[in-house]
């Protein structure tokens, strides 16, 4: 499902997260945000050295916009992509802005300082590692549908209670859930994008999913933190959570639900 290179280079990215929330809770977030920085212009230098085989001309605006249009086009006649796109956008509209609240919730609700905040997401961060491990199996045994629809629906239970945990231990748990669930369900969808997709269709298909199902997150993102400061992080998560059980309920009337989405419709 995953090509070796692939899976190799998420969980690197991965590891780079949980080593960059550590450095954070150990020496402060301006420093992690230098040694982010510096890391970004290091990549900068690395790309000046790097010779592409075969001479790139830069894509023309009206191409570049009929290039979407191909891949939203290709989107739209799948129905599994199709469903799929739909109810990302509102899961990402509700959850967009949970890391934000989360931090809020640390500091605000429990007092606690910003280097626990940096240990929490350092620890939660390995519930997308351990989602990366275990998402094939769980794929192969119970099936897609099963396995994005259970993820969400795993991850409105964690967004739900997240806002009620008295504690930080409660909070580590909860958000490991979260970002288990959430990344078990993004490796399903991201997986099944490329084994339906021609090749030479794929990247024009991969950026109009992105651009279509995050348009509503900055939204999301601005109306669930204004909410968790005005209502508190209680009653946002609640919603929130509630949100995501809905949504994952709504894909069982989808082709979302079938087990097999990678092979023809018998229909």
């Amino acid at each position: 499902m995953w090509g070796n290179r692939g899976f190799t280079l998420f969980l690197g990215a991965q590891t780079l997260s949980v080593v960059g929330d550590s450095f954070s809770a150990a020496f402060g977030p301006a420093a992690a945000i230098a040694i982010d920085a510096g890391s970004f212009a290091v990549s900068a230098i690395g790309l000046c050295f790097v010779r592409p085989r075969a001479r790139v001309t830069p894509a023309a605006p009206a191409t570049a916009w009929r290039d979407f249009l191909v891949g939203a086009r290709f989107l739209w006649r799948h129905p599994v992509l199709r469903a799929l796109t739909v109810l990302l956008s509102f899961l990402t509209f509700v959850t967009y802005g949970l890391p934000d609240v989360l931090i809020y919730h640390l500091k605000h609700d429990l007092g606690q300082p910003d280097n626990v905040a940096g240990y929490v997401l350092a620890v939660a961060t390995t519930g997308t590692v351990a989602a990366a491990l275990l998402i094939t199996p769980v794929r192969k045994t119970f099936g897609f549908g099963m396995a994005w629809i259970g993820s969400y629906a795993l991850c409105g239970l964690a967004v739900f209670f997240l806002g009620l945990a008295p504690n930080v231990p409660m909070v580590a748990v909860l958000a490991t859930a979260y970002l288990f669930s959430t990344g078990a369900a993004g490796i399903s969808s991201m997986s099944l994008r490329q084994e339906v997709t021609p090749d030479h269709l794929l990247g024009r298909v991969t950026s109009a999913f992105w651009t279509v199902h995050s348009a509503l997150g900055p939204l999301g993102a601005a109306l669930l933190t204004w909410a968790a400061s005005r209502y508190g992080v209680a009653a946002v998560c609640t919603v929130a959570g509630v949100g995501c059980l809905a949504i994952a309920l709504s894909a069982t009337a989808t082709p979302v639900r079938r087990p097999r989405p990678e092979l023809p419709d018998p229909a």
